[in-house]
């Protein structure tokens, strides 16, 4: 399990997700402690953010992008992600 701000935002929806499952719905006690537990994660997320504002530092591990690749090739630096429209008809 890698550990990144993507994985903590899969962990949420997969709550939610449980959460609202009608048949087999997810202990509310529980589903209150990954709440408690995700707000800490952002709010130490936030002072990441801080602490890479302070000192012009390029990232941290926590908060790294995905790499997104096209046709095998890595998009280039300061390029998060390429959204393609179609039409249909």
């Amino acid at each position: 399990m890698s550990n990144s701000i993507t994985t903590v935002r899969q962990h949420l929806l997969d709550t939610l997700a449980d959460l609202r499952n009608r048949e087999n719905p997810m202990d509310i006690d529980r589903a209150r402690a990954v709440a408690d537990v995700a707000r800490v994660l952002v709010d130490t997320a936030k002072v990441e953010v801080d602490f890479i504002k302070a000192t012009s530092a390029g990232g941290s591990e926590f908060l790294q992008p995905e790499k997104v690749t096209i046709e095998g090739t890595p998009l280039p630096n300061g390029i998060a992600s390429i959204t393609r429209h179609a039409l249909k008809g």
